[in-house]
């Protein structure tokens, strides 16, 4: 009986959040009904599908207002006729652009996040219930909705898998259909279901019985379960707290030189500033040693750490140039960096101007003119300009190809251009031209290759035989395909056997050395020739110092070959492709060659 108790109260549970929020429901429910036909029909809706995901955040969010401050049902009519105002306004502007670029997909993120903050923290504003308490109330809601869709999931994939296996055919799709109901509709309705109708207005309405039921729903849950009290202060504050040595440490030994350029230490510290944030709210509402040790050093260890990290950003955008990322990372710095000086000096009921802070940071970075992408397509675009100005590249909004560019003005351009296109700013920069594209006219609009630089600041190399290029094989006997690939393996493999005068001949290739040695030798077994694949993988690297990646959709034949002669045969290798992979700590090379030979 208890389980069918418990079953019923879900229920009843998931029928008040459908009554508590329904513009919130009539969008989720428009936004599957969007995926599903999508689905079927392999067609782009998501300019629809963000408008009404923005809808049903605008909904709970707004719904939460009304619930703190007001009662009256007029204005929950007017919460939510601005909420649909506010949607239609999103996609109007939406509608505008031809596709949906990353910008209109971050902005949307960080607004929807915005929201998110917004429905934690509205709901608990000057009320008894502090934002701490509203805080693990959401994330005990979110970790219960997702394990709830995780597991209802999973058996609706097993009972699919089971008809299709045993009794018919079932659509691969439904996979995907259940996953967009379970994803859009269950989860988010169930989440929304476990979160309490917090103290407001509302109050005045309701008995001494009512009142108390609510309270006593309230406190269950806010109350931080047992195992997560367990986990946070002997798992997770210990852990971060030996991270958080190796880092102090590691900035300690390298403050002087490397830590200033070191990119990749820009993630870790973004992470770890998130990590002590979330922690310390986590932590607010523990009654141990631990977390109380937390709250008290962590956020004035996590003020220099994050400054260190501004000044480090700053001085990378003097290399760079100003991105997105980085503007986004510099604002996270100085929330963070505020925030914590605010949790050294604030007690732990306070958090909520955390919160303020969150969205204000969060709404700036993502509204004109002062915004991340005003500033960065703003800056690099300037970048673009004084460096093709500087080299006379650009006259009478007309660039000049020039191959003769210093290599750091090559990279500048190269970097500048590579981000104005991921972003799809190209269109708007009149001497680049709304058809500029990056992969195909970037050599014949610039005079020389395109650079990208990896994390490991090294380059990879992606180069194409042009089919159309003829190839002259008039001088050579022989012509064979040899494919080359830096698997490691230590083996000789024979590529072709071939005859002249009478003798057979021999092309193999020798993986004892990566990526190969091409050998030919004759009947007796005895090297005519050796080429080592390396020096011919070398030879198209023409990047300085290997320091970037060439990016050409095709060669000539002429641009794509390698000769080697000896006083006993020719041999011409054709790269058809070739790709010199340095995303990794050590290159990877692969390539698929014509090979020519001619015998003295």
């Amino acid at each position: 009986m208890k389980f069918i108790d418990k079953i019923r109260e879900k229920l009843s549970g998931l029928v008040e959040a459908l009554m508590r929020y329904p513009l919130t429901v009539v969008f989720l429910v428009a936004a599957a009904l969007v995926n599903t036909v999508a689905i079927h029909q392999d067609v782009d809706y998501t300019k629809y599908f963000l408008t009404f995901l923005v809808g049903a955040f605008l909904g709970f969010a707004l719904q939460a207002a009304w619930e703190r401050f007001s009662d009256m049902t007029s204005h929950r009519i007017a919460a939510m006729a601005l909420g649909l105002v506010l949607t239609l306004g999103y996609f109007l502007i939406v509608r505008q652009y031809t596709s949906t670029s990353m910008e209109t997909w971050i902005r949307t993120a960080v607004a929807l996040f915005a929201l998110l903050i917004a429905y934690i923290w509205v709901p608990v504003i000057k009320s008894e219930i502090s934002f701490n308490q509203s805080f693990m109330a959401a994330f005990k809601a979110f970790f219960n909705s997702l394990l709830f869709s995780g597991v209802l999931f999973i058996g609706i994939t097993l009972i699919i898998t089971a008809i299709d296996l045993l009794l018919f055919r079932v659509s691969e799709k439904s996979y995907l259909d259940t996953l967009n109901i379970v994803g859009m509709l269950f989860a988010p309705i169930y989440f929304l279901s476990l979160i309490p109708l917090y103290p407001g207005r509302l109050d005045k309405s309701r008995t001494t019985d009512q009142l108390d039921n609510n309270r006593e729903k309230v406190k269950q849950s806010c109350l931080s379960p047992k195992f997560l009290e367990i986990l946070v202060a002997y798992i997770v504050i210990p852990l971060l707290t030996v991270y958080t040595v190796i880092m102090i440490i590691y900035i300690a030994r390298n403050i002087t030189g490397e830590f200033w350029t070191d990119n990749r230490l820009e993630p870790m510290l973004v992470s770890f500033a998130s990590a002590v944030i979330l922690i310390y709210i986590l932590a607010s509402n523990l009654e141990n040693r631990f977390a109380e040790l937390f709250r008290k050093i962590f956020p004035k260890v996590l003020v220099p750490i994050v400054l260190f990290q501004i000044v480090a950003s700053v001085l990378r955008i003097q290399e760079t140039g100003m991105t997105h990322g980085r503007y986004f990372v510099i604002v996270f710095g100085i929330f963070a960096a505020v925030s914590g000086v605010l949790m050294s000096f604030m007690p732990v009921r306070k958090n909520g101007i955390i919160a303020a802070l969150i969205i204000g940071f969060s709404l700036f970075s993502i509204i004109p003119p002062l915004d991340a992408f005003t500033i960065s397509r703003t800056n690099q675009t300037g970048r673009l300009t004084e460096t093709l100005v500087a080299n006379k590249m650009l006259e009478n909004n007309m660039i000049n190809p020039n191959a003769s560019v210093a290599e750091a003005d090559k990279k500048i351009i190269s970097d500048s251009v590579n981000y104005l296109a991921m972003m799809e700013y190209t269109k708007e920069i009149s001497y680049l031209g709304e058809d500029f594209n990056v992969y195909e006219d970037f050599y014949d609009t610039f005079g020389f290759y395109r650079y990208e630089e990896n994390q490991y600041r090294q380059d990879s190399i992606y180069l194409n035989l042009d089919q159309q290029s003829p190839l002259d094989i008039s001088d050579y006997e022989t012509f064979v395909v040899a494919n080359f690939y830096g698997d490691g393996q230590k083996l000789d493999s024979k590529i072709a056997e071939f005859d002249k005068n009478g003798k057979t001949y021999t092309l193999s290739n020798d993986k004892t050395a990566v990526p190969g040695m091409l050998i030919l030798s004759d009947e007796t077994g005895s090297e005519l020739m050796r080429i080592d694949m390396k020096k011919v993988f070398d030879h198209f690297d023409t990047s300085p110092g290997g320091d970037y990646q060439i990016s050409k959709d095709s060669m000539s034949a002429d641009e794509a070959t390698f000769t080697q002669e000896n006083d006993q045969a020719v041999i011409s290798l054709v790269a058809m492709f070739l790709a010199i992979e340095k995303s990794g700590s050590e290159p990877i090379y692969n390539g698929d060659f014509y090979v020519l030979v001619h015998l003295k």
